[in-house]
């Protein structure tokens, strides 16, 4: 009663106030009132986190956060702040954060590393980098390349796109059963796309050795066992390794509750673009033609050392001096995370995305700002960007291996978070 009072004079009559689910957040004057700022989806949503295991004393808020979907089918999305997917990070952190899982993953001989599209594809590289020279990396796509065979298609059915398709150039490293297949992904919930995978492959490439390696294992123990059961049907040897491992209870009526919580927050105030005026510039990054930009059709390890060297020496050569972002697109992670590690100063690294994320300016929430633009490699699909900070950035690089021309309705819309230049560079 004191809050709806306290607010009933803050607006002053001037709107319905509403207090639901609690009193854990309240709306008032087309405003948001969270009695933990901090918490708001958790509070929102009536979320509880369990923390069961952190290897390396990491602690969850340091990991991830929340935000809601822009989904009525789904609630929450864990963000991460170590991959650079939905939030700027420093390389540091995000390489950082594959070496541990790596560290994890423990000393296996050759193995074969394969990325989940489009959150880990650069996660998976950068495992299989820190994993040793004598692996090799791919990542699954829905870019499938039409000139390159498919050796296995499988769903992830609780996603927005669920499609992914594998694709080698070099199908016979799959050949050696006695090669440990490594599968990374940034979050494990259920474990059914992972064991999807391992089914798929089983059947055609059989293993004596699958690992799971993921940022953030939220799978329940009922999961858990429901997971053991079914690597256990397959005859096949499934282990699990993360970062940090838990549980996210979601109540009954979570679905609800999101509604509720998505009409409230789609009241506030969006939060103002910065006014910088960044203008648009062209550049050919003059990547190697033999040398892959990524995993999307399987790739060695080695022979990317001297191509990211002098992509990094264009690229520097054209900045303006002062904080600088480096931008992926989509699938293509790996190479803009190594090139924004190979630049001196202030440098953060993130990605654009496929996935709706639901924005909202307020403390503690985990994405504030989101763009929409036509996808750079399908112009007819939306593509996003989230977690765009409130001042500019002295420069932005945007990596894309498409043609420039599409990928500029992307570079306009950035231009007001650069007071230098939206650098578009085309690998």
């Amino acid at each position: 009663a004191d809050i709806l009072t306290a607010l009933s004079k803050l607006t002053q009559g001037r709107t319905t106030i509403s207090v639901t689910h609690r009193l854990s957040w309240a709306v008032a004057a087309d405003c948001v009132y969270v009695l933990d700022k901090g918490r708001v989806v958790e509070q929102g949503l009536g979320l509880r986190w369990q923390v069961d295991a952190d290897p390396y004393s990491l602690g969850l808020d340091a990991l991830v956060g929340l935000a809601l979907r822009d989904n009525p089918r789904r609630a929450q999305l864990v963000v991460s702040r170590v991959l650079g997917k939905h939030l700027p990070v420093s390389p540091a952190v995000a390489l950082e954060a594959a070496g541990r899982l790596a560290g994890l993953v423990g000393n296996v001989a050759d193995p074969v590393v394969l990325g989940y599209c489009e959150t880990a594809t650069g996660l998976g590289h950068a495992v299989a980098q820190a994993l040793g020279s004598g692996g090799y990396y791919a990542h699954t796509t829905r870019r499938p390349e039409p000139t390159v065979p498919a050796v296995l298609g499988f769903d992830e059915e609780h996603s927005h796109a669920v499609a992914h398709t594998l694709q080698l150039r070099d199908p016979g490293v799959l050949d050696d059963p006695d090669r440990t297949v490594v599968l990374v992904d940034d979050e494990l919930t259920t474990g059914t796309t992972a064991l999807n995978t391992v089914a798929a492959l089983h059947t055609r490439r059989p293993h004596r050795r699958y690992v799971v390696a993921t940022l953030l294992d939220l799978r329940t123990p009922d999961v858990r066992e429901v997971f053991a059961a079914r690597a256990a049907r397959l005859g096949v040897q499934v282990d699990v390794v993360a970062l940090l491992s838990g549980s996210l209870t979601l109540p009954a009526d979570v679905m609800d509750r999101a509604a509720d919580l998505r009409a409230a927050l789609a009241r506030v105030p969006a939060a103002a673009a910065p006014t910088g005026r960044g203008r648009v510039e062209l550049l050919d990054g003059g990547w190697p033609t033999a040398v892959p930009t990524g995993g999307r059709t399987g790739t060695d390890l080695g022979g990317y050392d001297e191509p990211l060297a002098a992509l990094a020496d264009r690229v520097a050569g054209r900045l303006s001096g002062g904080p600088v972002l480096v931008l992926g697109t989509e699938e293509l992670m790996w190479l803009p995370l190594r090139l924004a590690g190979l630049l001196r100063g202030e440098v953060s690294y993130q990605s654009t995305t496929r996935s709706p994320v639901l924005p909202a300016d307020l403390p503690g929430y985990a994405v504030r700002r989101a763009l929409r633009f036509p996808a750079p490699d399908e112009p007819g699909r939306t593509s996003r960007l989230h977690g765009l900070p409130g001042t500019p950035y002295a420069d932005i690089v945007v990596v894309v291996d498409t043609p420039l021309p599409p990928a500029r309705p992307l570079a306009d819309a950035l231009r007001p978070w650069a007071t230098g230049s939206v650098l578009l560079v085309g690998v």
